[in-house]
């Protein structure tokens, strides 16, 4: 196992995760996968699952210490694990904001604290933290906290491929559109919702879900993935699917308020009740 790449990627019990663990398995890699359930992971060939919730720093030390029981080195981690909390701005509480950042962006800086003393130490290694259409514009409604996680992690990775430069170390963002995952299936809503704000909240949560249902599959990202690791020279920001390419190119050459017509209306926002 010592002469193989070496790969960690976190939340591979369906989904992306689970299509970046396979394919880089089948390349030949050492795969290490997580989940907080690994026992209810459907066995993959080449991939061994460990247990991890990257919300609490005990775990991530022992998942780490898990995996160097067995190699010396790591080349390659992707921080997917998250999930999506549903609601208006005034329906989350703040421990339910502070849940969703816990997952999707410190645990991915848990994760990172975690692998790159080694990283550096062996001059070389490669992060890639899955972001999202919604860290780029402020989509879909009613996924505010969610879209606030992943702008988060956009800023943070930015200043981290920056800063680690030196060390050999290389860092890219994956920024999908809508993809046939469970997102939405999984989806988290705020615990106690506001009825003035059901009829758009609904609506909105419909329309995504209808666009999740006809998305890429999850090997369009896993395609994206396996090319930067490839690459020998890879971008730091990597749009996956016709949606993460012209939406954002649509809100920079819109006005606000035009940009803001197309949302209500794709969303159906301004539908009669």
């Amino acid at each position: 196992m010592s002469e193989q790449k070496v790969a960690l990627i976190t939340g591979v019990s369906s989904g992306i995760g689970q299509s970046i663990a396979r394919q880089l398995a089948q390349k030949g890699f050492a795969v290490f996968g997580t989940s907080r359930n690994p026992q209810g992971v459907e066995p993959m060939p080449g991939v061994e699952v460990l247990p991890l919730d990257v919300c609490l720093d005990e775990s991530v030390k022992a998942c780490l210490e898990a995996v160097f029981a067995q190699v010396e080195r790591l080349d390659v981690l992707v921080n997917n694990a998250g999930y999506v909390l549903g609601g208006a701005i005034e329906e989350v509480s703040i421990e339910e904001a502070k849940a969703q950042f816990e997952t999707n962006f410190f645990g991915a800086m848990r994760m990172v604290k975690s692998v790159l003393p080694m990283m550096r130490q062996q001059r070389s290694g490669q992060i890639i933290n899955i972001s999202s259409l919604a860290g780029l514009i402020a989509a879909p409604p009613f996924w505010g906290i969610y879209s606030a996680s992943k702008y988060a992690l956009e800023a943070y990775t930015e200043h981290l491929w920056r800063e680690v430069k030196p060390f050999n170390v290389r860092v890219s963002l994956v920024e999908p559109g809508s993809i046939k995952t469970y997102l939405t299936h999984n989806q988290q809503n705020a615990a106690e919702p506001i009825s003035n704000y059901e009829p758009w909240r609904e609506r909105a949560f419909e329309a995504s879900r209808q666009y999740e249902e006809k998305a890429p599959d999850p090997a369009l990202v896993t395609d994206c993935v396996v090319r930067i690791i490839e690459s020998k020279s890879p971008k730091l920001r990597n749009r996956v699917g016709k949606q993460a390419t012209w939406v954002p190119r649509l809100r920079k050459i819109s006005s606000e308020a035009r940009f803001e017509k197309v949302i209500r209306k794709v969303f159906q926002l301004d539908v009669e009740k």
